[in-house]
């Protein structure tokens, strides 16, 4: 794995992903919105995805993890709001990983994900 989007729209979030992902040489590309994060899959070779589901406004990740999947790029949902998300969780179908939890925690469950998708 090489390059990662993160979608995430809390900034100390998304800072703390990407310098947890290029600990692990592997570089981060961020976006705060779907529109953001869909310039950057057509600019960019994406090889794996971390996804807030809510990204505030009414917006939510659906639209990316559809073309995540579309392509069949793995990417895993990183959620503090499972209650309020989970018939959106269910319909993308995705590994979820509940927030707060540590930055490299983040990135060894894309990485397990990765492996075995």
């Amino acid at each position: 794995m090489n390059r990662v989007l993160i979608l995430e729209d809390e900034p100390l979030i998304a800072m703390d992903l990407s310098m947890a992902f290029e600990d692990c040489a592997i570089a981060a590309v961020t976006a705060v919105t779907c529109a953001e994060a869909c310039t950057a899959l057509a600019e960019q070779a994406i090889d794996g995805a971390v996804l807030d589901v809510n990204l505030g406004g009414g917006e939510t990740c659906e639209q990316i993890a559809l073309v995540l999947k579309g392509r069949a790029i793995p990417f895993i949902l990183n959620t503090g709001d499972l209650d309020r998300s989970g018939e959106l969780l269910r319909a993308i179908d995705a590994p979820v990983v509940a927030k707060p939890t540590p930055a490299d925690r983040v990135v060894e469950r894309l990485m397990e994900h990765a492996r075995t998708s």
